[in-house]
């Protein structure tokens, strides 16, 4: 276990932890307790992602499918779950964009970019691609549907009415009925819904033992709860210390901070033309975040008695639109190459200008 945390550069920024640790008891109020806390999250979850693909590895396809979900996102759900706790809603929202956004445009298209570069074009399997767009769609109906509701029978995204509640708990209970019908699936099948056999496992480091990867799994996601409660009790310092808003942290730093660790998996195999797995592990990891991150934290939030709809603004809802129409179109053909990858970067970059720039509200 302590070959596979020193094993990797990127694990130095652990020490961005304890620095955060010192800083929140000389001056509580800093702005960097937010910059070091957010730091240290993003080899956390590259350790919780570890982890959880040597577990994975060893259950077989089904279960190791399983694991793959209820953990792969672990930082952005403990994030997102203290952030409700704190009546962070829109932070929370803003996150679940960015999931979704920063997996389809950001990391799909580094992959393609990184990939392609000596390539004149890579193969990747269309049915794979298909089947987690097709995922990721679905999801997405339910997750805009309370717009579509609200628009067309109140006139207007400014409303509030109970049912938008209503309707969002009823798409969340659904949507996680729905997900475990694929897990049903998965296990009779016995195949992983979002990721594919054939081009084999990612490889991040040393191997582990059952039993170092539970404590590993373990002592990640606690260290990982401890950090998430500083980095959203050091919010408002940082919103106001560095003059961001709520919405572009959830979209942009969030999002990037709790799927980094996907990021770079999805990048390395493109670089070594695993392309199928490159594709699964983006649209993948979006469709995981429509179908069983955000209908887990809507539950949560009625549970605890702060609800939290799926009414987004008008923007996210454009931007989730824009992003899974055109991955629809790069992914359609099975076919990609560095300049689909540089234009969907640059999609990506001018949505984050755009979100940057939207003012705060309220």
């Amino acid at each position: 276990m302590i070959r596979a945390i020193v094993g990797r550069k990127l694990n130095l920024l652990l020490l961005a932890a304890p620095a955060s640790w010192v800083l929140h008891a000389a001056h509580p109020d800093s702005q960097w307790i937010f910059i070091t806390a957010a730091v240290s999250l993003i080899p956390l979850a590259g350790l919780i992602g570890d982890a959880t693909d040597e577990l994975a590895h060893r259950a077989g396809p089904a279960l190791g499918g399983l694991l793959n979900a209820t953990f792969g996102n672990a930082a952005e759900l403990i994030i997102a779950i203290i952030a409700i706790r704190e009546h962070h809603i829109a932070l929370v929202k803003a996150s679940i964009t960015g999931s979704i956004i920063g997996n389809l445009l950001l990391v799909l298209g580094l992959a393609f970019f990184v990939g392609g570069l000596g390539r004149k074009s890579q193969q990747f399997s269309r049915t794979g691609a298909s089947n987690a767009t097709a995922l990721l769609f679905l999801a997405v109906v339910a997750l805009v549907m309370p717009a579509v509701f609200d628009l067309s029978v109140y006139g207007s995204l400014a409303a509030r009415p109970r049912a938008i509640d209503y309707l969002s708990l009823a798409s969340a209970l659904i949507m996680i009925v729905a997900y475990v019908g694929s897990v049903i699936y998965a296990f009779t099948a016995r195949r992983d819904l979002f990721r594919s056999a054939p081009e084999g496992r990612d490889h991040r480091g040393p191997a582990l033992s059952t039993g170092a990867a539970v404590v590993l799994l373990a002592a990640s996601t606690l260290l990982t709860t401890i950090q998430a409660e500083l980095l959203v009790g050091a919010l408002q310092p940082a919103l106001g210390g560095f003059g961001l808003t709520e919405l572009f942290v959830g979209v942009i730093v969030i999002a990037i901070i709790g799927n980094a660790a996907e990021h770079w998996s999805a990048v390395a195999a493109a670089r070594r033309n695993q392309m199928t797995l490159a594709v699964e592990i983006a649209v993948g990891s979006s469709a995981q975040i429509a179908l069983f991150v955000a209908p887990i934290l809507v539950v949560y939030s009625f549970a605890i008695g702060h609800p939290m709809s799926l009414l987004f603004n008008p923007f996210e809802i454009a931007a989730i639109a824009l992003s899974v129409l055109a991955t629809f179109f790069v992914v359609i053909d099975g076919e990609s190459n560095w300049v689909e990858g540089l234009q969907l970067v640059a999609v990506y970059l001018i949505l984050s200008i755009a979100f940057y720039l939207v003012p705060a509200t309220g």
